[in-house]
């Protein structure tokens, strides 16, 4: 089954990999460069991801820790190069970013098939909405707050997304009411989560969190989505638990 699922997941690389090729083929050099290195370590994240959730939750637990761990480290620094201005705000995110990651690390803790299902669910919404977006958006949604997300990205990316889970469904044996419910609030979380990390950064007028991993904004910028999602579903299965 794991394979299985690792198959698919590659053959939506590819499809990814043909929809950026599409979006860069006319730009600048230095453009379609920096898009094609953020695909290419966006691809080896998800294995890594992946495989330490299949082998071992423990070693998704540890990774998680680290994710954690690094973007309290982002938000001090965003906070810490503005000279300390805006106290009440970095506190109050912070607050919000405890409670996040909270329930982040009891996701890691979860069925290990729920996990699989969810993350690779956010996957493929993180990576179509960003694909469809430069294919098809024409509206902007928060062009202040982050001005690459689109109606169409939002549609394209969830649209595929909840029809995926579908076929995903036989890796999480639950009714599908409630794997629809699951990939609902991971496609909405996620985006809710990004969005957020976003506001982040205009509050304190910068346009990434760190350059700690090559062509991304920083941690927070390529695990925001995660970190959010992670917790709805570990709130789903703990407290709701429908």
């Amino acid at each position: 089954m794991i394979e299985t699922i690792y198959y698919i997941i590659l053959i939506y690389f590819l499809l990814g990999g043909i929809g950026f090729y599409i979006i860069n083929r006319k730009k600048d050099y230095r453009v379609a460069q920096k898009s094609y290195t953020k695909f290419g370590v966006y691809f080896i994240i998800i294995n890594i991801l992946f495989f330490s959730i299949a082998i071992n939750t423990l070693v998704f637990q540890y990774l998680s820790i680290l994710i954690i761990g690094v973007g309290f480290f982002e938000l001090f620094r965003l906070f810490r190069k503005s000279g300390y201005r805006t106290k009440g705000f970095y506190l109050l995110s912070l607050i919000v970013f405890v409670i996040l990651s909270t329930g982040f690390l009891l996701y890691g803790t979860l069925q290990k098939e729920l996990i699989l299902f969810s993350f690779i669910v956010l996957s493929i919404f993180d990576s179509f909405s960003q694909i469809t977006g430069q294919l098809f958006g024409r509206k902007k949604l928060f062009p202040k707050t982050s001005p690459n997300k689109t109606l169409g990205g939002l549609i394209g990316g969830g649209f595929i997304a909840i029809t995926s889970s579908f076929f995903l469904c036989n890796l999480f044996s639950e009714p599908n009411l409630k794997t629809t419910a699951i990939s609902l609030g991971v496609v909405f979380f996620a985006f809710t989560g990004d969005l957020a990390a976003s506001f982040y950064k205009r509050k304190f007028n910068v346009k990434d969190y760190s350059n700690l991993i090559p062509g991304h904004g920083g941690f927070l910028d390529r695990f925001d989505s995660l970190i959010v999602a992670g917790a709805w579903v570990a709130f789903y299965q703990y407290v709701l638990n429908i």
